[in-house]
């Protein structure tokens, strides 16, 4: 998770200094699927180990 918010954190870096436009942007794409590849494995990890245990 800490690796997410530093990957959002670095996109915020990038956007503030207008890097991304429409023929550059897939840096937002991938830190996106990133963001809600761990947001995916938290939705069904956690109510997992809290029902196991």
């Amino acid at each position: 998770m800490l690796i997410g918010i530093g990957l959002m954190l670095w996109l915020l870096w990038r956007a503030s200094r207008n890097e991304f436009g429409p023929a550059n942007f897939t840096a937002v794409d991938l830190g996106a699927l990133y963001w809600h590849l761990v947001d995916l494995i938290w939705i069904f990890l956690f109510p997992l180990l809290y029902l196991i245990s």
